[in-house]
């Protein structure tokens, strides 16, 4: 069952290139946690639903892409006000395809929020444990994945190219949540959003010699074996490799210990659905991005 859930009716009207989705952000919640964890708001933005206009229509929210700053603000603000959040909450890194993970506290909160340079700098990973923060990073293909210690009530989000995915940021998330608020592997659970697929991500044998180390000799317990076995990448006829980093990312986590059957991983490929998603390949760089986000309400 897909995890990252958008209502039928909604979806069918993104087909639509005539369909007008105003100033209301057109958002995917990841509907089994919804409707499992209280107080918990979780997902991830379409490209609808914004104030923008071509290439970045409607709802860019990144600063980085060459948008109006204006827009963006804006943009940032509608997703909070439908989440029920202040849009003070809005807290992110500037994103460098790395493994570094920020621990936020009460006194980071909006960090980002109003431009790059207040973001927590050279930070793909977000933790926190303070009720009211929204942790979010920024996505045309790149994994999101995302983070919740149910027990010890404890949040994390990080942003995983290639690059942030062969360095381990899904084992650096995991290990950052153990030591800052005591949080057990087994308790963690996990979810890996939308992302380019293996339909449509192909890679030279550079890339492919960071990820092969992860598969080999790996110690995933041999009763996890079976959830560990999909295929996470194939071989294609011009040499190059078609790379399934949802399927990467999902085996990373479960090294790092994060119980398989704890783990949601969507199906939606940015890439097959422009649609509904940018996508840096399918729009040749030139393009917005989505926000995943994730936080704990107020009490």
């Amino acid at each position: 069952m897909e995890p990252f859930v958008l209502n039928k009716e909604l979806l069918e009207r993104t087909e639509n290139p005539n369909s007008d989705f105003g100033s209301d952000p057109l958002l995917l919640y990841v509907e089994p946690w919804r409707q499992q964890f209280e107080k918990l708001t979780v997902g991830f933005t379409t490209r609808h639903g914004g104030v923008g206009n071509a290439p970045y229509a409607t709802l860019n929210c990144a600063y980085h892409v060459g948008d109006d700053q204006e827009v963006v603000l804006n943009n940032r603000r509608l997703v909070t006000e439908k989440l029920g959040f202040a849009a003070e909450a809005w807290t992110c890194g500037e994103q460098v395809h790395g493994k570094h993970v920020a621990v936020i506290t009460a006194e980071d909160r909006s960090r980002g929020l109003l431009d790059r340079h207040s973001a927590l700098q050279d930070t793909d990973g977000l933790v926190t444990n303070v009720p009211g923060v929204l942790l979010t990073s920024f996505y045309a293909d790149c994994v999101p994945l995302y983070f919740y210690d149910p027990v010890q009530q404890a949040v994390g989000l990080a942003h995983a190219g290639w690059k942030g995915t062969v360095a381990g940021i899904a084992v650096s998330m995991v290990e950052t949540m153990e030591r800052e608020y005591g949080s057990r592997r087994q308790d963690i659970r996990a979810a890996i959003g939308p992302s380019i697929g293996d339909c449509c991500y192909e890679v030279d044998e550079a890339v492919m010699q960071h990820v092969r180390v992860w598969f080999e000799d790996s110690p995933v317990n041999d009763k996890y074996e079976d959830s560990a076995s999909k295929q996470a990448y194939r071989p294609v006829n011009n040499g190059k490799t078609m790379l399934n980093l949802k399927e990467c990312n999902r085996h990373i986590m479960m090294k790092a210990g994060i119980m398989p059957d704890h783990i949601e991983c969507t199906t939606w490929c940015t890439s097959c659905h422009p649609e509904l998603f940018f996508s840096y390949r399918k729009e040749n760089g030139i393009t917005g991005r989505m926000a995943s986000w994730i936080g704990l309400e107020e009490r």
